[in-house]
């Protein structure tokens, strides 16, 4: 079993009208020449959660942070003109939520946080998990 210490948020910047399923993503990843779908889970709009990789696979999604973490993608973060907005849908805060939870209690000691605060150069995933789930970080 691996050790895991971070949780790290996405989005898949795609704006409203677009969409990113686990199996998009998964394609967009093959077409860049990975191993399929870089992320652990998805989140659809409609608070869906689509698994990825398998969580004992090492993820492709934060450069020098794969080995020891898991990806968690939401559908969206890009607004209508296609600029970074936190697009999360009411239904995606939720489960987003309940996933996180269920995640805090199978790794306690895993900081959650959003792609930007390991890359600072992106604005991914365009709100800031660690305060919004303060209640979630290890204690």
């Amino acid at each position: 079993m691996r050790t895991i210490t971070l949780i790290v948020i996405h989005c898949s910047a795609v704006r409203p009208d677009q969409e990113s399923s686990a199996k998009d993503i998964d394609n967009w990843h093959r077409d860049k020449g990975w191993n399929g779908i870089g992320y652990h889970y998805v989140v659809r709009r409609s608070g869906q959660i689509e698994p990825g990789r398998p969580e004992e696979t090492v993820g492709a999604h934060c450069v020098n942070h794969n080995r020891h973490s898991l990806g968690i993608c939401y559908e969206g973060g890009l607004d209508i003109r296609g600029k970074p907005a936190d697009t999360r849908t009411e239904a995606q805060r939720a489960s987003l939520r309940r996933l996180l939870e269920e995640l805090h209690r199978a790794y306690p000691r895993a900081l959650i946080v959003g792609h930007h605060d390991l890359n600072p150069q992106k604005d991914c995933p365009c709100y800031r998990p660690v305060t919004e789930y303060a209640d979630l970080q290890p204690k």
